[in-house]
């Protein structure tokens, strides 16, 4: 029997207390309020949230409710749709009262929360309750979801009325018009504009640095080290379609080489930095050279699966006592040496610039290889494989090639961040920080420059901002990709080439062309002929 509105609402509803009581529970709700709090300059924390903070984030989830209780009834009318936003509002809230109905209870027991969940404690509940005392915190809460689900309602059917519709189009509309701008105009004033972008854009990266300080030109040249990795991963899952697990292992390859050529223990080679930089990468190179000769014949998730183990046995064989007098061990390598100016050892500023160009030279070799015969291969194998066989690529060659260049950027990235922090460890080298890549090239969109980067500052730029969510980063890598998978399977900036590649269609032929052309007679023949 098919579902009513109400009924759906409801359930609706049902879904989103239910994510409440989750996240309270677990003090996220404390956690994102304190972060709402850290912007209006309140005091907050996780074990005593400000009342103002919990109430703003269950303001946030309400109007969650609501606007997606209304978009589930878009054939129904605009009043249905608002009272579907009241039932979907009324029964989170309900749930809601029960929850902080039971914390009640436990104060006035005196119970203390901590024997079942070490998130909660005695002011994290009076702060659930808005700190009113009895029955009003219980109701507080209920109207919190009713209302707010009801404003997310009215939203919804205030944003498709006929008044806001030339509004909501301008807006729709806004960055395509301004693009269309840009572009228009004679072949020099575009390259005018060209060249007055880059020239903005190199002096705002030789001012940057010197303003950021210490710690901000850490995080960057992080995220910078990341945005390397993801291209060289780009090219081996994102051009080539190759599902590749065990990047990180690249990564290890090219810091130990720098850490093991360039460090007083446990060798004292002290070849210098540039050197042990460019033995670095034809290690990783050769590397995924040898792990990509009998992996040719593999696919998908056997392919996933082998380098995850290839992954794993660098790391444990890194980490093991065995190779101790060889590779530090568990210890690790420290007292890496990095580059020198004139005999000046480098500053955290001359890293951000080492780490800027070698981002540059990643963006323009990538973007070289992408629009060469090379990269249409690529594409034409992540497609199918099969099909890119038979039309003559040689399939084998085009994939080990990515997997080498691929493995030669994690190299890069891994050599310049051990002579960065003059340390490099096993515990580096985890399956999670191939997933961190991984994930890194999913959000931001798979085969382009723009989505690598915005992934990059995503995952890692945002964490060092919000560092109260450390706690909570693998929740929130889980609902980020689930919520990815969903609403942007193909990332935040999909990548645009094989729309641009596609024919253009013809236009179908309609009644007045097709009369236009019973009207043209043929020629008369020429009897001469």
């Amino acid at each position: 029997m098919k579902k009513t509105y109400l009924r759906q609402s409801f359930d609706t509803g049902i879904i989103f207390g239910i994510v409440h009581i989750f996240c309270v529970l677990i003090a996220f709700n404390a956690m994102l309020g304190s972060l709402l709090a850290k912007i209006v300059n309140v005091t907050s924390s996780l074990t005593s949230p400000a009342v103002g903070a919990l109430i703003a984030y269950a303001v946030i989830l309400g109007l969650w409710a609501g606007i997606a209780s209304a978009l589930r009834q878009r054939e129904l009318s605009d009043g249905k749709r608002l009272l579907a936003s009241l039932v979907t509002g009324s029964s989170s809230g309900l749930l809601a009262a029960v929850l902080v109905g039971i914390f009640q209870l436990m104060l006035i027991l005196n119970i203390n929360p901590r024997d079942y969940l070490t998130n909660l404690s005695l002011p994290f509940m009076q702060a659930c309750l808005y700190s009113l005392p009895g029955l009003l915190g219980i109701l507080a809460n209920f109207f919190t979801f009713l209302i707010s689900a009801f404003v997310g309602g009215l939203l919804v059917v205030g944003w498709n009325l006929h008044g806001f519709a030339s509004i909501r189009h301008q807006i729709n509309n806004a960055p395509k018009n301004w693009i269309a701008k840009l572009r228009s105009g004679s072949a020099k004033k575009q390259l005018i504009q060209k060249y007055v972008f880059y020239a903005l854009l190199f002096v705002l990266i030789a001012i940057l640095p010197l303003e950021w300080g210490s710690y901000w030109n850490y995080v960057i040249g992080t995220v910078g080290l990341y945005v390397i990795m993801g291209l060289g991963l780009n090219i081996i899952v994102g051009l080539s379609g190759q599902l590749v697990l065990g990047y990180i292992a690249f990564f290890a390859i090219g810091a130990y080489t720098m850490a093991l050529l360039n460090a007083p223990i446990p060798h004292n080679l002290m070849w210098g930095f540039w050197p042990a930089l460019v033995l670095a990468i034809l290690l990783a190179a050769l590397a995924g050279f040898l792990l990509g000769l009998p992996l040719m014949r593999l696919r998908g998730d056997y392919l996933a699966i082998v380098t995850l183990g290839f992954g794993e046995i660098i790391r444990i064989l890194l980490n093991s006592d065995l190779l101790t007098s060889f590779s530090g061990g568990p210890r690790g390598v420290q007292g890496i040496h990095g580059p020198t100016i004139f005999g000046q050892v480098f500053s955290d500023v001359n890293y951000m610039y080492l780490i800027i160009l070698a981002v540059a030279l990643a963006m323009y070799v990538y973007n070289r290889l992408q629009h060469s015969r090379t990269g249409r291969a690529w594409l034409a194998i992540r497609e199918d494989e099969t099909v890119a066989r038979a039309t003559g690529v040689n399939t084998n060659k085009y994939k080990l090639l990515a997997l080498v260049i691929g493995a030669g950027f994690a190299g890069l990235a891994g050599a310049i961040s051990a002579a960065m922090n003059q340390f490099i460890g096993p515990g580096d080298q985890s399956l999670m920080a191939s997933i961190n890549v991984l994930c890194e090239i999913i959000v931001g969109g798979m085969g382009n420059i723009p989505g690598t980067l915005l992934g990059a500052f995503a995952l890692k730029g945002l964490p060092e901002l919000l560092r109260e969510v450390e706690n909570f980063r693998m929740l929130a890598f889980g609902a980020l990709l689930v919520a990815m998978m969903i609403l942007r399977p193909e990332g935040l900036i999909p990548s645009q080439r094989p729309t641009l590649e596609l024919p253009e269609e013809t236009p179908p032929a309609t009644s007045s062309t097709l009369t236009d052309a019973a009207k043209i007679k043929p020629p008369e023949e020429n009897p001469h002929d």
